[in-house]
């Protein structure tokens, strides 16, 4: 169940209806995920604000008679994986209280998911009673514990126990190990990889909670029949597949009755898509993914007799997709189809032969013709597929090559601890691809502080406050693959840096004392200098500079400034130009 294609996304008071529809059959349990890894950022906003701001959307319009409740961990220990807390028992919602417990959850801490999941299923009594946990999380299991097992033991000894997850901003390589959860369970798993997919994810799995098909009233004991009431129904003859089409009936009987519409001669009470009748006579519903004979139905909500029928021929839609040959890595590309089937239609694109209703990266076709995407990170044989949002089917598809893009990187070897460090690359693959330092060998995707590339070709960054070996390296915002790197060696604060130079100069010295600042090598032979900088000036720039070289001399008297602080000495080429060597002195 890792591939599901993305669904109806509706506005907030819609989601939170959809929602408080299935808590009246049951109780729901929110399962947060609180670890630190939540302050990562995606498009510069940090996941724990677009969680906070999603789920204030959720429970802004819950219907006062359901019950919700929310277990969090993470939240206020780190490396403890006991730290989890059920922070609301199910319950009549408190709208406010929901939101400011939401908002005062911090991120501190591990991912336990499994131990999470089992406390919410005891609060709603798994064993005696239907159950729901919805969890939310954007890691895996960080506590030795299997949440898949736990899954399967929930689905199989509980009396109707249902887990729906969804995996918030997962490397797509990590979503079976969360995907498992639902699959055990019959829930739904749904990605998410930003503010927009995840209020989608949820209405997925609101949609999925809700009782989708009317329930019949219990049967009152035998009575004579009653004259079933007359309603007419008049809808399309000819409809095409995946497209929204309208209908009209004469009377509505009761409001919780429903028009669907179901394959020709279909059995009496089934059912696909549905709309209520309300107080309306007209609507709409979209067409199933399938060409053949259907009839659109008027169904009693009391018994389930269907009291009208219109037939309906559902035809093939016709889309063609055009797009490149071929593209690179990371980057993003355009492509053009014919025309919509329907707005909430995705364009996708997914390696050569995937199953049918996968998707990667997608857009919405809305009312539009063209559209663009960013390459996968990953060489190889891919395709661009036009998809049905009703029943996932691909109506279009064109092959793509992504081919391996090449960007080299370049900046100093060696960086004082703290210091400014400018870095240059080649070329820019895409604007959100970013520069960044990690520890030597560091698994791939790890990222400290970091620039986004844009469209430039140069950035400065700050080197790690601890010595040690680094690497600076290029990153495909697209999958967090590195595509270029160079190591970095990061000295003490205070270390000398040589290229040649071999300077030499005291430590410290007093405030406007004279010092003695010898060296040994030297560069090109022509406009080179000893220079008196802060140690934080630009590399040609400084407070005095003096010749060097001048009738072989190799030795200069520099007075420091009175103020107090640290200073650097350098040995500069001017005609590099070139920083040769650089030393660190305190001024006390």
């Amino acid at each position: 169940m890792t591939g599901f294609a993305p669904r109806l996304a509706v506005p907030a008071v819609a989601l939170s209806l959809a929602f408080a529809g299935a808590a009246a059959a049951e109780d729901v349990v929110i399962v947060y995920d609180a670890s630190g890894s939540m302050w990562g950022q995606i498009d510069g906003t940090s996941k724990v604000e677009i969680a906070r701001n999603v789920m204030a959307d959720l429970v802004e319009g819950w219907d006062e008679d359901t019950n919700l409740g929310l277990v969090a961990y993470g939240h206020r220990r780190q490396g403890d994986c006991d730290d989890i807390e059920t922070l609301i028992t199910p319950g009549p919602v408190d709208r406010d209280a929901f939101i400011a417990t939401v908002n005062a959850i911090r991120p501190v801490g591990k991912t336990p998911l499994t131990a999470s999941v089992r406390q919410a299923a005891e609060l709603l009594s798994w064993r005696d009673s239907p159950a729901t946990v919805v969890l939310i999380s954007d890691g895996l299991e960080t506590c030795n514990a299997d949440p898949c097992a736990l899954a399967a033991d929930l689905a199989r000894q509980g009396v109707d126990f249902t887990a729906h997850v969804v995996g918030f901003d997962l490397e797509d390589a990590d979503h079976a190990s969360l995907a498992c959860i639902a699959e055990s369970t019959g829930g739904l798993f749904v990605p998410a990889g930003n503010a927009e997919e995840l209020q989608e994810a949820l209405t997925r799995v609101t949609t999925a909670v809700e009782t989708p098909a009317p329930e019949p009233e219990p049967e009152p004991e035998p009575e004579p029949e009653p004259d079933l009431p007359e309603v007419t129904l008049r809808g399309p003859g000819q409809v095409t597949t995946g497209a929204a089409f309208e209908f009209s009936w004469s009377a509505t009987i009761h409001p919780r009755d429903y028009i669907t519409i179901v394959p020709a001669g279909a059995d009496e009470g089934k059912y696909t898509a549905y709309i209520r009748a309300d107080k309306a006579t007209t609507g709409s519903l979209v067409a199933p993914a399938t060409p053949g004979l259907y009839e659109l139905r008027y169904v009693q909500d009391n018994g389930g007799a269907t009291l009208a029928s219109a037939p309906v021929e559902v035809v093939e839609g016709e889309v063609s997709l055009t797009g490149p040959e071929q593209v690179t890595t990371g980057a993003n590309f355009d492509f053009n189809w014919s025309g919509t089937i329907h707005p909430r239609d995705y364009i996708t694109i997914v390696p050569a032969g995937s199953d049918e209703g996968k998707y990667t990266a997608y857009i919405r076709a809305e009312d539009n013709t063209k559209g663009s995407l960013v390459a996968p990170a990953t060489p190889g044989l891919y395709e661009l597929r036009y998809i049905l949002a009703e029943g996932a089917r691909t109506m279009a598809s064109v092959p793509v090559e992504v081919v391996e893009a090449e960007v080299g990187i370049s900046a100093p070897a060696v960086m004082r601890a703290g210091g400014e460090i400018d870095i240059s690359w080649s070329a820019s693959i895409h604007p959100r691809d970013y520069i960044t330092i990690v520890p030597a060998g560091a698994d791939e995707g790890t990222y400290t502080s970091y620039n986004r590339v844009e469209n430039g070709t140069q950035t400065r960054l700050t080197a790690p406050a601890e010595p040690g070996l680094y690497e600076i390296r290029y990153v495909l915002a697209q999958g967090g693959r590195t595509m270029a790197m160079t190591p970095l060696e990061v000295v003490p604060a205070n270390a000398p840096l040589d290229d040649g130079a071999r300077l030499s100069a005291p430590e410290a010295a007093g405030a406007g004392e004279t010092i003695t600042v010898t060296w040994e090598g030297g560069g090109s032979g022509g406009d080179e200098r000893i220079a008196l900088a802060r140690k934080e000036q630009p590399d040609f720039s400084w407070i005095a500079a003096f010749k060097a070289g001048a009738e072989g001399e190799k030795t200069v008297e520099i007075t420091m400034p009175e103020e107090p602080g640290f200073y650097e000495i350098r040995f500069l080429d001017l005609t590099g130009p070139a920083v040769l060597g650089r030393t660190i002195i305190e001024v006390k």
